[in-house]
């Protein structure tokens, strides 16, 4: 089975979109940000990190501290 696409786009390239959604429903990057971080266990620091480096969805929720806690749960 082919993988899909979203796979292989940039976290980077997409990160834009949520907080121009989330910020058409009065909230701000930080609760993007915010629940990013909780939901993968990334730091602030560690995700702006993963953003910078323009790594794809694959790479950024395998390499995510905390995504093998949240899927057992």
């Amino acid at each position: 089975m082919p993988q899909h696409r979203i796979y292989t786009t940039s976290v980077a390239s997409v990160y834009p979109h949520y907080v121009t959604k989330a910020e058409k429903k009065n909230r701000t990057k930080d609760e993007v940000d915010q629940i990013i971080c909780w939901l993968t266990g990334y730091s602030p620091e560690q995700l702006q990190s993963r953003l910078d480096d323009d790594v794809d969805f694959q790479t950024f929720f395998t390499d995510a501290p905390a995504m093998e806690k949240i899927l057992r749960d």
